[in-house]
């Protein structure tokens, strides 16, 4: 669960590139706080990127003590060993986590699309303008790996949110 302000790290997992995105929610209001990515060496091994985002990661955790996070669920792919590869990338993302002691959600892409944009199966520009407006942004957050973690973060925000209203309300 959230109090009432909150700091949610959202993961899109990736091993070239994870997308990371930072977003501090209070009430209704969300403002981004740090987004980007977390870039693996062109040249190493897969072990060597899964360091990298490892160390990666638990440099932003540190950095921005999150309440929760939200890692994305793999979806089904066409590319086998891309697949394998996101989700080693994806378990080194849990472990940093779990070794934080942050709390983790998980949510499929649809539900981080239909949570930000009210439509499950929006395309990548609808849901980075929603992004950019929900979090009153100058532009759209590049690279898209930090618009769909910011995404991811929102999405959690909301839900953990409407929950603990519902909470509430069953207590009284």
């Amino acid at each position: 669960m959230l109090a009432d302000a909150s700091i949610v790290l959202g993961i899109d997992p990736g091993t070239t590139r994870m997308g990371y995105g930072v977003v501090l929610g209070d009430g209704h209001t969300l403002a981004a706080l740090d987004y980007g990515i977390v870039r693996t060496r062109r040249e190493g091994s897969l072990a060597d990127r899964l360091e990298d985002i490892y160390a990666g990661l638990l440099a932003i955790i540190d950095q921005h003590r999150p309440h929760a996070a939200v890692v994305e669920k793999l979806f089904f792919t066409k590319n086998v060993q891309t697949a394998f590869a996101v989700g080693q990338a994806r378990g080194v993302a849990l472990l940093a986590l779990s070794h934080r002691n942050v709390p983790i959600a998980e949510y499929t892409p649809q539900a981080i699309k239909a949570a930000v944009s009210g439509y499950g199966k929006g395309d990548k520009t609808q849901i980075q303008t929603m992004v950019r407006l929900l979090l009153n942004l100058d532009a759209i957050p590049e690279p898209d790996d930090a618009a769909d973690a910011l995404a991811a973060a929102i999405c959690h925000h909301n839900l953990a949110t409407r929950q603990q209203r519902i909470d509430a309300a069953l207590r009284r």
